[in-house]
């Protein structure tokens, strides 16, 4: 059966199976991105079951078409609340996260727990042993068939985690440290110790693999770090306990302090794709079959938690235990920058659009998102003038962002674009109809760098 075949059956079975559970949706988890191809969704209904997933959950997953064999597979995990489960939706349909897939040959996958209420115990959910490590293991499988990469069930998991979900990645890391290739927490971490007021949150062993995986703790400076009360003032004492249990027996751990932010992401994206990036790389195996390779450590820099300077390793003056692990200087001088304003510098114009085409008067066309900076805009040029941007927001040619840097997709609370998704399209409403015109497209990054014009395509004049 050959993959297109095959996937369609897989869809169809799928479909089948999940289509009286859909029909149970209530909002806000009832307005899904539409999909095809490359895009591919499961749905599963709660369990009444004891261990068993007690919400709903949705999973959707993006993967490159040149792609004929998966090397692993990025998870964005979005954390607790029903806003922030809503934001899961539209996780996987991120152009700058599948950027960093693309580059890999990684799968993208977006999640969605469908939390009923503010009130509903987010624990059934963001740990893992209630339920969602065995769900979200069944989608791997399921999607892998439906998409025909039946390999997405065995390659390993790059995982990110917001919140609730920053407690569900390390989770996974304690449960599963050999498919996990790295992980990086935003705003939430696992406990290691027993909380009488929270039966739910169970504490955690640490397994010695885990202490090989690459983990990143970053949090909003307002989160206990510097703002010392309210709802958020936990998360602080809670990430340097995490850290102290990993760090004091050399596990590979290290603290990124957002100093914008409390709970919302941030400029997050702009430290914790590069960082990503250098751990794929080294711990990726060019054949998926094969285990993780170790993460290398004689290039390391280390920093101590609470300043915005990092030095080798063989150079550190302080207790090594006690400082935070950096894999390499590229991403120490990053870390340098994130933690003293998050301008993290990219001096690298991004790749221009590619396959332009023209509608009628509507021009549509793809893009590889910049690696290091995303999307922030398009321009449209016509004759050799520029026309538009893309979007185009009231009073400024750029997107709006209320958590960071402008993207063009916006951006949710849980680092999720905004839904509905925004178009790469432009309608031309003013074109001479007796003439042909010649339009090219632009695109921007987030620290205004402009890639070259795609390949250019002309309008014929109406007879």
């Amino acid at each position: 059966m050959n993959r297109i075949l095959q996937s369609t059956v897989w869809m169809s079975l799928l479909a089948i199976a999940f289509s009286d559970s859909t029909l149970a949706q209530q909002p806000p988890y009832d307005a899904y991105p539409e999909i095809a191809a490359p895009y591919f969704r499961v749905r599963y209904v709660a369990s009444d079951q004891p261990q068993k997933l007690a919400y709903a959950a949705s999973y959707t997953v993006w993967i490159p078409q040149e792609v004929q064999t998966l090397r692993g597979v990025i998870v964005h995990q979005h954390g607790c609340g029903p806003g922030s489960c809503k934001s899961g939706l539209t996780a996987a349909f991120d152009l700058h996260w599948q950027a960093l897939a693309k580059k890999h040959g990684c799968a993208l996958l977006g999640t969605s727990y469908e939390q009923p209420s503010k009130e509903a115990d987010c624990q059934l959910w963001c740990d893992p042993r209630n339920g969602s490590s065995q769900t979200f293991q069944q989608a791997l499988t399921d999607l892998g068939h439906a998409s025909g990469h039946p390999e997405l069930a065995r390659v390993p998991w790059a995982l990110w985690g917001h919140s609730g979900g920053g407690h569900w990645a390390g989770g996974m890391v304690m449960l599963h440290p050999d498919r996990v290739a790295a992980a990086w927490l935003r705003s939430g971490v696992p406990s290691f110790e027993a909380n009488p007021a929270q039966p739910l949150i169970k504490p955690h062993q640490l397994p010695d693999a885990a202490l090989q995986v690459p983990v990143m703790c970053n949090l909003g400076t307002k989160e206990g770090f510097t703002v010392k009360d309210g709802r958020f003032a936990s998360v602080w004492p809670a990430n340097v306990t995490f850290f102290n249990k990993l760090r004091s027996k050399r596990g590979l751990v290290g603290i990124a302090i957002d100093p914008l932010t409390a709970h919302e992401c941030g400029n997050q994206r702009y430290l914790a794709i590069p960082w990503l990036d250098a751990c794929l790389e080294a711990r990726l195996p060019n054949d998926s079959k094969q285990p993780l390779n170790p993460m290398p450590t004689q290039n390391a820099w280390l920093a101590t938690l609470q300043t915005t300077q990092a030095f080798a390793a063989d150079k550190f003056a302080g207790n090594p235990v006690e400082a935070s692990w950096l894999p390499n200087k590229q991403i120490a001088r990053l870390w340098m920058e994130y933690v003293k304003d998050t301008n993290v510098t990219d001096t690298t114009a991004p790749s221009p659009p590619m396959n332009l085409r023209l509608s009628g008067n509507t021009l549509s066309w793809d893009v590889v998102a910049d690696l290091e900076s995303g999307i922030a805009q398009f321009v449209i040029e016509r004759d050799g003038k520029r026309i538009a941007t893309i979007p185009q927001a009231s009073g400024t040619t750029r997107s709006k962002n209320p958590f960071g840097r402008p993207i063009f997709q916006g951006l949710q609370y849980s680092d999720t674009p905004t839904n509905p998704l925004m178009q790469m399209q432009f309608k031309d409403l003013n074109p001479d109809a007796h003439q042909s015109h010649r339009y090219r497209i632009f695109a921007t990054n987030t620290v205004g760098l402009e890639s070259n014009g795609s390949e250019d395509v002309t309008s014929h004049p109406v007879d």
